[in-house]
């Protein structure tokens, strides 16, 4: 139809299974992502290169232990805002120093709030300062109690 435009995925199973592997080791080298996928050496780089050229890839990155989540207690903040208030409320959210990202979504909740404690006397004073903003209509929290990444290629 006219003025519509068809998204095409431009990445193909491999080109997943590329991305994918890297997220497991990050420190895999070409050789050895090249084993893991079945692909020569060449392969990969050339299809990494091409991705990256594509935009597909926007960059690479090291994660270090000082990166790794400090907060005990951590959880996920529901909250459901009244009339137009969520930029103002996203503002004061934001500088919260225990809140760690704020998501916009849709559905019941209008904000998803990821919040971290080094123990639960802070985490409930969190979620009351939150509870008291004007503007919050209600909420819902849940606490993380796990987390769990892919390790296998899919």
């Amino acid at each position: 139809m006219k003025g519509e435009s068809v998204h095409t995925d431009p990445l193909d199973e491999t080109d997943r299974r590329l991305i994918a592997a890297p997220r497991r080791d990050g420190r895999a080298a070409v050789s050895e992502l090249a084993i893991q996928l079945n692909l020569s050496r060449a392969t990969v780089r050339s299809r990494i290169e091409k991705m990256v050229a594509r935009g597909e890839i926007t960059g690479f990155s090291v994660t270090t232990r000082s990166d790794a989540p400090q907060a005990a207690v951590r959880g996920i903040m529901m909250l459901e805002i009244d009339g137009r208030q969520t930029d103002q409320i996203v503002q004061n959210l934001l500088g919260l120093p225990l809140v760690q990202a704020v998501h916009t979504t849709n559905g019941q909740w209008d904000l998803l709030v990821e919040v971290g404690a080094p123990a639960l006397p802070e985490f409930d004073d969190l979620l009351l300062v939150i509870r008291a903003f004007d503007g919050v209509r209600r909420s819902e929290t849940s606490l993380l109690l796990g987390t769990h990444r892919p390790t296998a290629l899919g």
